[in-house]
């Protein structure tokens, strides 16, 4: 199988040769860490990873990304409004004014390159005439939005063997990068229509960028971020989940998966025992990245929920870092038990792996996955 084909199967409760495997992904920190303990500087982690495992790497074509952008345009400049306390107060890209310590700069608030602390000011839409010049900045049509080669791109993915993925945020993430959070929260009882009028705009201005993309492409796995969940609970009721959020994704859904995309994934940090039912009723058929030190249970959901909802990651960052015997336990707590129930997991690390796993801890940890999931 290609690794294209692997995944689908996998997620969809099929029979794949063997499960992808995919121990998960370190950020900047982790890897400097792994340089310093024998990762060869300007190696892949993943190609050394393979090479020490003895896993021969499989050959895939030139992957094809559409670069198509979801982002605002034009975005806003990037500048150090204040430099003190060892503390930078910036206007990042999305308009809002946020702290971050010195050891960082602002290029940090763009990606998740690493973990870093963030406290936020103010945010961009704290009324009408706010948001009025904020849908400025999304149309479908700015210059950008899409590349020049837009259709090449299309027409080269076509027929691949790797798997042709995009994201965008849910509205909920999205309203608070306008809002913050506890804006959008009081917003949502006080002006709920507003918060409508937003979540309407934000739902149409991703299908006119979807459009295009599912006219010429069949997507593979698509995947709508939300992060809103805390540890114990989800930031708003399933009332509200229901009230707001649903009209978006009930847009969104239906035509991802009659364009032909097979996986509809939802990437939610926090405790999400909650709303997976919802995310089931509208939809979704795979989850990301389940973290247990927020109470996940992954063996517990399946046993619930069945092969209504798949799976990416699960298994608990803590037990890695310690590694030994605390690790194995937590791969076969997880891994077995959702293999034997009919599949539909991608085993991994629940959430970026943080610095605090050494590089032998992740050999070892890897090595273990590999055994379970058919690669060894």
């Amino acid at each position: 199988m290609t690794h294209r084909e692997r995944f689908i199967e996998t997620l969809t409760f099929r029979k794949p040769d063997k499960i992808p495997l995919l121990p998960g992904s370190p950020r900047e920190s982790t890897l400097k860490r792994w340089r310093a303990e024998g990762l060869p500087e300007g190696r892949d982690y993943c190609s050394v990873l393979l090479e020490t495992l003895g896993i021969e790497e499989e050959p895939q074509g030139k992957k094809i990304d559409l670069g198509v952008s979801f982002k605002m345009i034009p975005q806003f400049e990037e500048k150090v409004l204040e430099h003190k306390d060892g503390h930078y107060i910036v206007q990042d890209w999305m308009g809002a004014i946020v702290e971050i310590s010195d050891r960082y700069d602002y290029t940090y608030l763009r990606e998740a390159k690493d973990f870093v602390t963030r406290k936020w000011h103010k945010f961009p839409v704290e009324n009408y005439s706010d948001w009025e010049e904020m849908k400025k900045h999304y149309s479908p049509d700015s210059p950008g939005r899409f590349p020049e080669n837009f259709e090449e791109r299309c027409s080269k993915a076509q027929h691949r063997d790797y798997v042709l993925s995009i994201g965008f945020n849910g509205p909920f993430w999205q309203l608070r990068e306008w809002c913050g959070l506890e804006n959008l929260c009081i917003f949502m009882i006080e002006k709920s229509d507003f918060v409508k009028e937003m979540i309407d705009f934000w739902a149409n201005f991703v299908m006119d960028v979807l459009g295009p993309i599912l006219d010429r492409v069949s997507l593979d796995y698509v995947l709508i971020s939300e992060d809103m969940a805390y540890k114990e609970h989800s930031m708003i009721s399933p009332e509200m989940v229901r009230e707001f959020l649903f009209p978006a994704y009930t847009k969104w859904i239906p035509e991802l998966k009659k364009s032909g995309c097979p996986v509809v994934s939802m990437d939610c940090d926090g405790y999400i025992g909650e709303l997976i039912p919802l995310w089931i009723e509208v939809g979704f058929n795979c989850c990301t990245p389940v973290e247990v030190a927020a109470g996940n249970d992954i063996v517990e959901f399946r046993r619930r929920w069945g092969r209504n909802m798949a799976y990416i990651g699960g298994i608990d960052k803590r037990a890695i870092a310690r590694g030994g015997k605390e690790m194995e336990e937590e791969v076969l707590r997880v891994v077995p038990p959702l293999l034997k129930s009919g599949g539909g997991y991608i085993p991994g690390c629940d959430h970026g792996v943080p610095p605090d796993i050494s590089w032998q801890n992740f050999i070892d940890y890897t090595k273990l996955l590999a055994r379970l999931t058919g690669w060894i």
